[in-house]
């Protein structure tokens, strides 16, 4: 078993009161975490209780009057686990009456779709229940729990936690082929009209292969054939199912700023090497830097603070920072490249210090150039993409 870093946190809320909601989107290991956690508590000697309510005779059980269904649940166990809970649809109510009964009960819960979490955990839980996202396999993880796996291969076939049994690269693609297949037809077959899936898929193919570029809503309406209307609310179901995630704009308003553009990325590159069909060799692509750079996000948005958001830089006359990691409203910028002549700082890093003269800390990310240099009063650290996938912390 592979040790998960939400699984240290995980642990922590053991003992307190709040409903814990782990979210993402499937296969990424939710239902692990919770059988894993069930496992350690019950060590303990601890009563607990685990419902899958994908299996319909799960499901069943919990068909009963609201009332009953509580009763039932507070005498099931100290520590519940609930995965999938949102094919309940009163839960929140049944969640709030074991919460306030004033009898201890721990309840762990997974879903895989922002629209029926906001659905389901209305303000009569506010206060009550904390979140968490569950993201696949981050590049630490994997090496420190699968001792033969490289970065190549995680860049290629990504983190999902199912390619850990695949014994060979045809098994994988066949794994991360199905999780898509799997994808549209439970999460996005309810949400998006049958004669719209084509258009649907259309629209992940373009994302996939203008992943990290500027889009634009008008441009995709115009060439997937949907209004614009069509297109931000299917991109909004992407984000909700924690499929794809779209970085906004820095801008201090400065007057050559763009300030509404936007840049999207899928939540994993293997995903995104299926959608695209392209499964070759890291020193045989074209779109090298995209994946470098992609990897980056993911590593950024995995481990992102409260206090904390991503975007990106670029000017209208073609400046640019890949990205701008914002903490307490204060920005950090990263650049990613994949080769570099020895501590070269990138031309758009030397442009946004200038107009940012107060930023203390910046990074360059590539495969071959590491050590320390100072500019415009700032210092850069040169890292390796390896050792910032295993897990840099980046300095205020």
């Amino acid at each position: 078993m592979i040790n998960r870093t939400i699984f240290n946190m995980l642990e922590g809320e053991i003992t307190r009161p709040e409903v814990i909601v782990l979210l993402g989107p499937r296969q990424v290991g939710k239902t692990t975490i919770l059988k894993m956690l069930q496992a350690k508590i019950q060590k303990t000697h601890k009563r607990t209780a685990y419902f899958d309510l994908e299996q319909p005779g799960v499901l069943a059980e919990f068909n009963q009057p609201e009332a009953a269904l509580v009763e039932y649940l507070r005498d099931a166990g100290g520590i519940l686990f609930i995965d999938e809970f949102q094919y309940v649809g009163n839960i929140s109510k049944i969640f709030k009456a074991i919460f306030d009964s004033g009898k201890k009960v721990k309840i762990f819960c997974s879903g895989s779709s922002a629209l029926e979490i906001h659905t389901h955990l209305k303000e009569s839980l506010a206060g009550r229940r904390f979140l968490y996202r569950v993201y696949p396999l981050e590049y630490n993880e994997l090496i420190n729990g699968v001792a033969h796996f490289t970065l190549d291969e995680y860049l290629i076939f990504g983190g999902m936690p199912g390619l850990l049994s695949a014994d060979s690269s045809a098994r994988k693609i066949q794994i991360l082929n199905e999780l898509l297949s799997a994808y549209i037809l439970k999460d996005i077959k309810s949400l998006v009209k049958e004669e719209n899936i084509r258009a649907f898929n259309h629209l992940l193919y373009l994302l996939a292969q203008n992943q990290g570029a500027l889009i634009s809503v008008n441009s995709l309406s115009s060439e997937i054939g949907l209004s614009a209307k069509a297109i931000a609310r299917y991109l909004d179901i992407l984000e909700q199912t924690y499929v794809n995630f779209r970085v906004l704009s820095f801008s201090e308003n400065l007057g050559n700023e763009l300030k509404k553009s936007c840049k999207t990325y899928l939540f994993d590159l293997g995903v995104r090497n299926a959608l695209l069909k392209d499964f070759s060799a890291m020193n045989a692509r074209e779109d090298q830097g995209n994946i470098l750079e992609t990897a980056v996000f993911l590593k950024l948005q995995a481990q992102l603070a409260p206090n904390e958001e991503i975007k990106f830089w670029r000017t209208k006359d073609g400046a640019e920072v890949d990205f701008i990691l914002v903490r307490n409203r204060k920005p950090i910028p990263i650049e990613v490249k994949s080769k570099l002549a020895e501590r070269s700082v990138p031309s758009g890093l030397r442009r946004f210090l200038v107009r940012y003269p107060h930023t203390k800390n910046a990074y360059v990310v590539s495969k071959n150039v590491e050590g320390v240099s100072m500019v415009e009063g700032c210092r850069i650290t040169f890292v390796l993409l390896s050792s910032f996938l295993s897990g840099v912390i980046i300095p205020d």
